[in-house]
């Protein structure tokens, strides 16, 4: 089965989710890229913990 797949619908639900999930979702990519030169990236988790936690208060 060869579907082709419309980078648009990929992003719905970023595009349209409200500002503070859109908050989140950009501090945890942006808290991944700083791990990616890491060879195991320790606290990840930590990290998007804290974000959400500070993006709820």
């Amino acid at each position: 089965m060869n579907q082709e797949t419309n980078i648009d619908d990929i992003q719905a639900p970023i595009t349209t989710a409200p500002p503070e999930v859109k908050n989140i979702i950009e501090k945890v990519l942006q808290a991944e890229k700083d791990k990616l030169y890491m060879k195991s990236p320790w606290n990840i988790n930590d990290d998007i913990l804290k974000i959400i936690k500070e993006e709820v208060q």
